[in-house]
C-alpha cells in the first residue's frame, strides 16, 4: 500500500511507534529519543509548511541529528526507512524535509563511542555506511524523484559496499569476486573487511574489474592481504567511514 494512504491511518504511526527509540544509544544530553519518535510522526503527518518545519526541527534537533554542531546519531539508520517513505511516497510538504534529513544523516560526523551500528547482516558498520546501503536499496524508485533525490543517490554512491562471493589466491594479493554497491574510487584505498565481529584493516585496495550495467559483480584487489584471511560472505566498506568522528 502507497504510503500516501498510509498516513492517513494508524499503520505507519504504529510502525515509528513500535520502535524502542529510547534503547537506541546516542550521547547523553544530545540525542533526544522523544524528539526522534515525536518528529517522525509529526512528519509523516505534516499537510503544512508549518507542520513539515516544526518536524524537522524536532529530529533536527536532537532527534537523529545535531543539525548545529553538525552530528549524527545512531537512530538516523533506524529513522532511514521512514525518512525513505516519506521521500518516495509521503506528502509534497514532507518530502523536502526528508530529503534534507537524510542528505545530512549520510553527511555528518557520528560521536566518538557512537559511530557504528549492527544490521541485519554485517556487525560494527559506520553509521553512513548502514544509511547509505538503505538509500541504495531504493534507488529505482528514487531515481524518479527529482534533482534532489538523485544528488543524493550521487552522494550514496561515494559510500561504497563490497559483499565477497569467492576468493582467489594471487601474487602478493587476493583476488576477491562479488557484489559491489555504490562507485569504488580510482586507486588503492584503505578499507575495513567485516567477518563476523571482525574487523579487519586493509591498506590498499583496488578495483581489478568494474561492474557492467547488467549486474554488481565485481572483483576487487586486496593487495598485501593472505589469501586465508579472506572468506566468502565478508564484506568491505570504505576506511575513511570507519574513521568519521565527531
Amino acid at each position: 500500500m502507497p504510503l500516501q494512504h498510509m498516513l492517513d491511518n494508524a499503520d505507519v504511526l504504529d510502525s515509528i511507534n513500535a520502535v524502542d527509540w529510547a534503547a537506541i544509544p546516542g550521547r547523553a544530553g544530545w540525542y533526544s529519543p522523544e524528539c526522534a519518535a515525536a518528529g517522525l510522526r509529526d512528519l509523516a503527518s505534516a499537510t503544512s509548511n508549518l507542520e513539515a518545519a516544526k518536524a524537522a526541527s524536532r529530529l533536527a534537533g536532537g532527534g537523529i541529528i545535531h543539525d548545529h554542531s553538525g552530528a549524527v546519531f545512531p537512530a538516523a539508520v533506524v529513522a532511514a526507512p521512514f525518512l525513505l517513505d516519506i521521500l518516495e511516497h509521503g506528502r509534497p510538504k514532507a518530502q523536502g524535509a526528508a530529503l534534507d534529513l537524510l542528505s545530512c544523516s549520510l553527511t555528518h560526523e557520528p560521536f566518538a563511542g557512537y559511530t557504528r551500528v549492527d544490521t541485519p547482516s554485517v556487525k560494527g558498520v559506520p553509521l553512513c555506511c548502514a544509511i547509505a546501503e538503505q538509500i541504495r536499496a531504493r534507488d529505482d524508485a528514487l531515481g524518479a524523484q527529482g534533482h534532489g533525490a538523485r544528488s543524493l543517490l550521487a552522494d550514496t554512491a561515494e559510500h561504497w559496499r563490497f559483499e565477497v562471493r569467492d576468493v582467489a589466491a594471487e601474487y602478493e594479493a587476493t583476488a576477491v569476486f562479488g557484489l559491489l554497491g555504490g562507485t569504488f574510487p580510482d586507486g588503492a584505498h584503505a578499507a575495513e573487511l567485516h567477518d563476523g565481529r571482525r574487523i579487519i584493516q586493509l591498506a590498499a585496495v583496488t578495483l581489478e574489474i568494474p561492474p557492467n550495467a547488467d549486474s554488481d559483480e565485481a572483483c576487487l584487489r586486496l593487495i598485501g592481504v593472505p589469501v586465508d584471511r579472506v572468506r566468502a560472505g565478508a564484506v568491505l566498506y570504505p576506511a575513511v567511514c570507519g574513521e568519521r568522528v565527531h
